[in-house]
């Protein structure tokens, strides 16, 4: 299977985005705490998926899109997927705890395994875990850095725009 990849410009930097017939596979920020793991060569090319990816991102941080509609191939073990696609039940605008997204997989006893899971999520912004904080409300851990995370949140009204912070990814 070709995986094929583009970098598309957005407000929190240039994003490697990965597609094939499949689904998508992966996005990455420019820094990324947890690449995402390759199990197949990706080129450099177009796909036909890549072109509605970057239009949905495109709309998304316009404020036009609150939920994303395109076919997923992460690559993870069943536990992190069964996390991963629980994320996207997080609404638009909202936030849970890990206690929360544990509770939601129905393992009230693993937020640090969840947690875990959440950190390695190779499709964020799609599957939002982003929306994932701290029990106290904290914004913890992003693969993508907290100042992306809190962009994120701000975006989607989950937290208030803070003008000192307005243009930091322009």
């Amino acid at each position: 299977m070709t995986i094929f990849e583009r970098h598309f410009p957005s407000p929190v930097g240039p994003l490697r985005v990965a597609a094939s017939d499949a689904g998508l596979h992966g996005i990455e920020f420019p820094e990324n705490r947890h690449p995402v793991k390759r199990l197949e060569a990706w080129e450099q090319g177009d796909h036909p998926l890549l072109r509605e990816a970057q239009a949905q991102l495109d709309a998304y941080f316009a404020g036009r899109l609150q939920a994303f509609d395109l076919p997923l191939a992460p690559h993870g073990t069943a536990f992190q997927r069964q996390v991963w696609l629980a994320l996207a039940q997080i609404p638009f605008g909202a936030t849970w705890s890990y206690a929360q997204l544990a509770q939601r997989v129905g393992r009230p006893g693993a937020s640090r395994a969840v947690g875990a899971a959440n950190g390695r999520n190779p499709l964020p912004i799609v599957l939002p875990c982003h929306r994932v904080i701290g029990a106290d409300g904290a914004l913890t851990g992003f693969g993508g850095g907290l100042p992306t995370k809190q962009f994120l949140l701000q975006l989607e009204g989950a937290l208030p725009s803070a003008p000192q912070r307005a243009g930091l990814f322009n």
